[in-house]
């Protein structure tokens, strides 16, 4: 189960990220796959201020992750552009993270590998355009199948 949008602005992205934050449970885990500037960052910056997030969200490129307790969610956004192995999230007690009650979503999930597991949904940016990017969701397991299902 999929559904694919066409993005032609980041306001565009950000209230995509906001429509999804609108049906998320308390805990799902999303990965997001896509070209450097292609629109990852924007996408959860709209899905964080959804629920309620009303500082700056900033990729935690440098930190690894960046932890919210938001009204109705707790959510570790991460961002995997620096990681150099997989193994590196063992060492962060990546296990911890997943098994909480908690959103997970992941910037360059891909670079995780298999201990990330199984995501609910995956978020995959393209470039069209300069200007435009396409927009996949994919659902993996059942609790994403529901959230799509939602969704579209």
């Amino acid at each position: 189960m999929f559904t694919t949008q066409l993005i032609d602005s980041a306001q565009t992205m950000a209230q995509w990220g906001k429509k999804l934050a609108l049906i998320c449970p308390p805990q799902l885990t999303i990965h997001l796959i896509g070209e450097l500037g292609a629109g990852k960052t924007t996408f959860v910056r709209g899905f964080i201020n959804a629920l309620g997030h009303q500082g700056i969200v900033k990729s935690p490129t440098y930190t690894l992750v960046e932890p919210y307790k938001l009204p109705t969610h707790q959510l570790y956004h991460f961002d995997l552009y620096r990681l150099t192995d997989p193994e590196e999230l063992e060492y962060m007690g990546i296990r911890d993270y997943l098994a909480e009650t908690a959103v997970c979503v992941f910037e360059w999930a891909e670079r995780g590998g298999a201990l990330l597991g199984t995501p609910d949904l995956v978020i995959e940016l393209h470039y069209r355009t300069i200007t435009s990017r396409e927009l996949n969701i994919t659902a993996q397991t059942p609790a994403g199948k529901i959230t799509l299902a939602q969704l579209t």
